[in-house]
């Protein structure tokens, strides 16, 4: 009488797990690396489109925003686009009008640290 075993052997399984791992190792940086250029090119859309509403914005009214804020309020924006980078809508950096203009908001930049794939700092975009 033969007895049938069943399952698989200690080496089959290491073989296997061998197999999975290499082939993790292949994978997972292409993956991390396409999450980054995803977040930097929302990061340029929103940015883009932001920008186009503040000088939206300056035509229509003649004078700059006074904040983020007025413009959802005044529905030039539906909500405050999410920085990618810091996943907040909160971090934006403000740069300021130049003098002889009314209104506070001239330009945003990220308020991200470090640097991106063309080597500028984020808060440079």
């Amino acid at each position: 009488m033969t007895m049938h075993r069943r399952g698989f052997t200690l080496i089959e399984l290491l073989v296997v797990l061998a197999i999975v791992a290499t082939l993790l190792t292949l994978v997972v940086p292409r993956y991390v690396d396409r999450i980054d250029l995803a977040k930097e090119t929302v990061l340029r859309d929103n940015l883009r489109g932001v920008r186009d509403v503040i000088d939206k914005f300056y035509g229509d009214w003649g004078r700059f925003p006074e904040s983020l804020e007025e413009l959802v309020e005044k529905k030039y924006l539906k909500t405050l686009p999410v920085d990618p980078l810091t996943e907040s809508e909160l971090t934006w950096q403000i740069v300021e009008v130049p003098s002889g203009y009314k209104g506070r908001i001239f330009d945003i930049r990220s308020g991200a640290p470090g640097n991106g794939r063309n080597g500028r700092p984020y808060a440079e975009w």
